[in-house]
């Protein structure tokens, strides 16, 4: 079993604080991710897990039993780290295997379980290799199966594919996610890239400033965001924000554009802000006007930024379109797919 429950989890540094009281359940062969921008607090909490890092008020329980004060050796947890952290003076049959030497299991054990995970890793033809004739994602599949060995009750990592480059990052994403698929251990998981968070998590725990915004899996977060940060933290490219006002069911915009809303019930409040994802505007010769800004065609779908409702919104379309900047063109959005928030506290409104 691998459960880890984080309890109402405080961290400080002298005075300055930096997590407030957070608080999430990770069921037994869960992965969860942390996510959020740089500075909120995720790897910090990762450390505190992992025992890096001491706890300045809460709890953090493995497996029911707290372990606040347990070192990292004794809170059966396996790491992997963004810097890898190999030793460059071992082979790397020797690096997967070093954990378990230094607990004294027999060698022949040792041979069994690290053939096992290079296997399943592709690593079989490197094991007599050092880490400096390695490739920045095969170091990266070394660190993954020194942690996969020692067969923990918990994985944590800590932003592992920062340092690959773009295409290497998808087949790492792939690959850890099948290992896990496979192994079913617990893992926890830190990222401030969005794209990792939503293709790889059972559940997604989005952070700011030290506070849990949002918990939930990567869709749930996708269509019902709690709040403009999450809402414009989940999706490439973000979602767009348009201010306004609630006039008799419509949406009225700050240049006096309106816009159609789909039933949420009584809204009491002054200000609200529009939430549009970029592949929700549709080309509508009936629809309002958008001033092109840029275009930026990829192939599959072609990227508009564009002047609609007094703002700059991109906008996300699957047709080819021929236009250019400063031309105008008409569109509409998918009414049952908009998003309100309250302008003053961030908050959805609705269901």
């Amino acid at each position: 079993m691998g459960s880890v429950s984080i309890r109402n989890v405080h961290k400080s540094y002298g005075a300055l604080p930096i997590l407030h009281g957070v608080s999430v359940d990770i069921a037994d062969g869960e992965f969860v991710i942390l996510v959020g921008p740089s500075g909120c607090g995720k790897s910090t909490l990762l450390r505190m897990l992992a025992g890096l890092e001491a706890i300045t008020g809460g709890e953090v329980l493995i497996d029911g039993q707290v372990v606040n004060t347990k070192p990292p050796k004794e809170r059966d947890i396996a790491m992997v780290f963004q810097s890898y952290a190999l030793y460059p003076h071992m082979t790397v049959e020797a690096n997967m295997g070093f954990s378990l030497k230094l607990s004294r299991a027999p060698k022949a054990e040792i041979k069994s379980r690290v053939a096992v995970a290079a296997k399943s890793l592709g690593l079989e033809p490197y094991l007599q290799r050092y880490p400096k004739h390695l490739s920045g994602g095969q170091r990266q599949r070394v660190a993954m199966g020194r942690a996969i060995v020692r067969d923990p009750a918990v994985f944590l990592f800590d932003e592992p594919l920062s340092n690959l480059d773009a295409k290497l990052r998808v087949q790492m994403r792939s690959e850890i996610k099948q290992n896990h698929q496979r192994l079913r251990t617990t893992t926890v998981y830190v990222t401030h890239d969005q794209i990792e968070a939503m293709t790889m998590a059972d559940r997604i725990v989005v952070m700011n400033a030290g506070r849990i915004e949002q918990i939930g899996t990567p869709l749930e977060l996708y269509d019902r965001p709690a709040n403009m940060f999450v809402a414009g933290f989940i999706g490439s490219p973000a979602m767009n924000f348009l201010a306004g006002n609630l006039q008799q069911s419509e949406f009225s915009a700050s240049d006096g554009s309106k816009i159609a809303l789909p039933d949420v019930g009584n809204i009491n409040v002054d200000k609200i802000t529009l939430g549009v994802r970029p592949e929700h505007f549709r080309i509508d010769l009936k629809g309002l006007p958008a001033e092109v800004i840029t275009i930026e065609p990829t192939g599959a779908e072609t990227q508009v930024m564009m002047r609609f409702c007094g703002h700059d919104v991109v906008g996300v379309f699957r047709e080819r379109i021929d236009v250019a900047a400063g031309q105008t063109i008409r569109v509409s959005l998918d009414r049952e797919k908009l998003h309100l928030f309250d302008t003053k506290t961030g908050k959805r409104i609705g269901g």
